[in-house]
C-alpha cells in the first residue's frame, strides 16, 4: 500500500465516523450566505456585532482613506517581518490606541475598586499586535517559558487548540503543564497545592469565554487564587469576549473589573472587530521579551497596513456600540433559555453568558442531520464534531449577532 493509499484509507475512516471535514464554497450577502444555491441566514459566524456584513461601515472607511494623501495611504502589504521593514505608522498607532483603551478602562476600574488608595493603582500595559490568534497563542507561551526557570503551566481542559499547541511547544526540561477540569477551581487549587516547592512560576491559562460552549471563566475567582500565591500569573484569552462584553467592549475582564490583575490579556480582531490580527496587553518588559523570543512574531511577515487602518477605524467606534451589545445579549439569552427549557431538567438561568449557544445533540450523524434540516429551512448552521469537541458532545454551534432580529431568533427556536 502506498502512502497515498494509506491517506485515502484514513480519510475514508473519517467519513465513516462522520468526522470528515470540507471547506464549504460560500458567497456572502450581508447577513446571509449563499450556499449550494440557497440564500441562508448566517448563524455560524463569529461576526458578533455584525460589522463584517455592514457595507455602509466599510464604505465609510474607504471614504476616510480616500481623504489621505497618496504618501499616507496605507499599503496593501507589509512585505516583511516587523523586525525588518514590516512595521508601519498604522500598526504603531493601533498599538498606542489599544494601550490607551486599556488604560482608560483600568483607571476607571482602579477608581471603582480603590477610590481612596492611589497607591493600589494598576501599572500601565503595553500592547503588541500579531497576525492572528493562532500566531499569538502558539508563540506567547513558548516565549514566556524560554527563560530557564522551573515553570508549571495550568490550563483549563477546554482551552482552544491554539493554546494547546502553544503548551506543547513550551515543554522543556524546566517547564511542565497540566490541565484542570473545566472551570473547576477546586481542582486547580489542588494542582497548585501539589506543585513542587522548587517551581518558581505558575501560569494559569484560560479563555474568558469558551469558544465551543459559550460559557465564562470566573475571572474574579481566578484573581483570588492568584492573590494567594506570589508565583502565579494569569493568561486570559478574550478572543470571544472582546467587543462583546464590558462597558466599552474591552471584554470579560472589563466587565468583572479584573483588568489590572491579569498579567497576559490576549484577544483577537478577527471576530467582533470584523478585521484580522490579535494582540497581547502586558507589562512593557514582557513586550520587549516577546519581540526577542516569540518565533511566530519574528519570522512572520506583518499584516498589511490597510488591515491595521481598518482595525483602528473599528476600534474608534467600539465604545459607542453599547446598543448593539445590549441587543446581542437579549437575543443570545432568549435563544439559550429556549434550548435550556426544551432539554434541561435543572433550573433555567436568565443570566447572559455570550453569543455562543451550543445545541448539543451528542451523536455525530444526528448532528449532521439537524444541521442539514436547519439549512433546508433557511439557516446556515454547521455541525461541530469530535475532536473539536469532546466525544459524544457533537453539536450545532449557534451564534447570535447584533444584526439579527427577534423574528429571526423566534424562527430559529421553532426549528430546534
Amino acid at each position: 500500500m502506498t502512502l497515498k493509499d494509506e491517506l485515502e484509507q484514513a480519510l475514508q475512516t473519517l467519513k465513516k465516523n462522520e468526522q470528515y471535514r470540507q471547506i464549504p464554497t460560500l458567497a456572502h450577502d450581508g447577513r446571509y450566505v449563499v450556499y449550494q444555491g440557497k440564500r441562508l441566514l448566517n448563524i455560524a459566524s463569529n461576526d458578533y456585532l455584525g460589522l463584517g456584513s455592514d457595507s455602509s461601515l466599510q464604505r465609510a472607511f474607504f471614504e476616510q482613506m480616500d481623504q489621505l494623501a497618496d504618501t499616507h495611504y496605507p499599503k496593501m502589504s507589509a512585505t516583511s517581518s516587523r523586525l525588518l521593514t514590516g512595521d508601519d505608522t498604522q500598526l504603531q498607532a493601533l498599538e498606542f490606541e489599544m494601550q490607551a483603551w486599556y488604560q482608560t478602562a483600568v483607571c476607571q476600574e482602579d477608581v471603582s475598586n480603590s477610590p481612596s488608595s492611589p497607591s493600589n493603582l494598576s501599572r500601565p500595559k503595553s500592547v503588541l499586535v500579531f497576525n492572528s490568534g493562532y500566531h499569538a497563542n502558539i508563540g506567547i507561551l513558548p516565549a514566556l517559558t524560554a527563560l530557564p526557570i522551573k515553570t508549571l503551566v495550568l490550563a483549563d481542559k477546554l482551552v482552544h487548540a491554539s493554546i494547546i499547541d502553544g503548551l506543547r511547544l513550551s515543554q522543556n526540561k524546566t517547564v511542565g503543564y497540566r490541565r484542570y477540569r473545566h472551570n473547576d477551581y477546586a481542582h486547580l487549587a489542588l494542582l497548585i497545592e501539589q506543585a513542587d516547592d522548587d517551581i518558581r512560576r505558575i501560569i494559569i491559562v484560560t479563555e474568558s469565554v469558551f469558544s465551543m460552549d459559550g460559557d465564562r471563566a470566573d475571572l474574579q475567582q481566578l484573581v483570588q487564587i492568584k492573590a494567594q500565591d506570589a508565583r502565579i500569573e494569569l493568561y486570559v484569552d478574550e478572543a470571544h469576549a472582546i467587543g462583546v462584553l464590558g462597558v466599552t467592549g474591552l471584554g470579560l475582564a472589563e466587565e468583572t473589573q479584573t483588568l489590572g490583575q491579569i498579567d497576559y490579556l490576549v484577544g483577537t480582531f478577527g471576530k467582533a472587530f470584523a478585521s484580522v490580527g490579535a494582540y497581547i496587553m502586558c507589562d512593557e518588559i514582557i513586550k520587549r521579551w516577546l519581540v526577542n523570543h516569540m518565533r511566530s512574531l519574528i519570522f512572520s511577515t506583518a499584516l498589511p497596513p490597510i488591515n491595521h487602518a481598518w482595525t483602528r477605524f473599528v476600534l474608534a467606534k467600539m465604545p459607542s456600540l453599547t446598543p448593539a451589545r445590549t441587543h446581542l445579549a437579549l437575543l443570545s439569552t432568549e435563544l439559550s433559555e429556549a434550548i435550556a427549557l426544551k432539554y434541561s431538567t435543572s433550573a433555567v438561568s436568565s443570566a447572559y453568558t455570550s453569543p455562543i449557544v451550543p445545541y448539543i445533540l451528542g451523536d455525530n450523524a444526528r448532528t449532521l442531520t439537524k444541521a442539514q434540516q436547519l439549512q433546508a429551512v433557511g439557516f446556515y448552521a454547521l455541525p461541530i464534531r469530535p475532536p473539536t469537541v469532546p466525544a459524544n458532545s457533537a453539536r450545532i454551534r449557534l451564534v447570535m449577532n447584533a444584526k439579527l432580529t427577534y423574528d429571526d431568533c423566534e424562527r430559529l427556536i421553532q426549528q430546534l
